[in-house]
């Protein structure tokens, strides 16, 4: 065996045991716990029992499952609906000012995302800087109530994960051939439809991975609803952090906890066949 495959070797091995201590291990004991019987005393009795997934199809709680998809979803649209154009914009202007657009969306990651959401809040208090601007040009006599509301739960969200919303964008936009823009303008496409007929339809990757990168971590991000929605914007991650710190409820939280795993892992293969399929359609084409 070679140097290079000795390396490779011990490499992939410290990989699978990390994983396997500190991924599969947990996971197993997360997964085991959901199958237990809830004790007041000692947290779970060794006991097979499926109440707290039983639970789980309460109304109540997936009302909960609900309403966290569709904050995600939102913000989710937002971060598209932003980022598109950015990455657009960032992917055709000159090399020196790229370096520096590149640099003010890789900036927020230099921050804790807990910080910037205490940044959010104090931007919508009712005495921060927006109700201060829309009482001085005199839209609002008295400050809104913007904190604790399900909008500021989205911007907040959006805010965070913009970033991962853009980068896969501009990957493939960036990479985007010019001369089939230029075609299409000869054969008499106008910009509505170059944008339509062209470039959504060669973004579509990008546009999936940044929808998968923004969606699936908005579902947990407990601390956004924490601080921004209040108790009236109850998502998942506040939900399972609750059954495990607060009601002592682990069975119901574990089974809480599986439950999203298996969700996002279900996204994930959806995403990895609808890439198999984008990538079979271009080969055929």
């Amino acid at each position: 065996m070679g140097d290079r495959s000795r390396f490779c070797a011990v490499a992939m091995g410290i990989l699978a045991l990390w994983l396997g201590l500190f991924v599969l291990v947990p996971a197993c004991l997360v997964l085991g716990t959901s199958m237990l019987a809830r004790s007041e005393a000692d947290l779970v009795v060794a006991r097979f029992s499926l109440d707290a997934w039983a639970r789980l199809l309460d109304p109540l709680y997936l009302a909960v499952f609900g309403r966290s998809a569709a904050l995600a979803l939102m913000a989710t649209a937002l971060c598209l609906l932003v980022g598109y154009p950015f990455a657009w914009l960032l992917a055709r202007a000159r090399a020196d000012r790229r370096s520096l657009l590149l640099l003010l969306v890789i900036i927020p990651f230099w921050t804790n995302s807990l910080v910037r959401t205490y940044a959010v809040r104090s931007l919508l208090a009712a005495r921060g800087p927006v109700n201060q601007l829309l009482q001085a040009v005199g839209l609002t006599a008295q400050p809104l109530e913007l904190l604790y509301t399900g909008p500021a739960v989205v911007l907040g969200l959006m805010y965070i994960m913009l970033p991962f919303m853009i980068l896969p964008l501009y990957a493939v936009l960036e990479k985007l051939d010019r001369a089939l823009l230029e075609a299409a303008a000869d054969l008499g496409a106008g910009s509505v439809q170059v944008l339509l007929r062209v470039v959504l339809p060669l973004s579509l990757p990008g546009v999936i991975a940044g929808c998968v990168l923004v969606f699936l971590p908005s579902l947990g991000m407990f601390f956004v609803a924490d601080l921004l929605g209040g108790a009236r914007d109850l998502m998942v991650g506040n939900f399972i952090k609750e059954q495990f710190l607060d009601a002592r409820d682990w069975p119901f939280g574990a089974a809480a906890s599986v439950a999203m795993t298996v969700l996002m892992a279900l996204l994930l293969v959806a995403y990895r066949a609808s890439q198999r399929r984008m990538g079979r359609t271009g080969a055929l084409t």
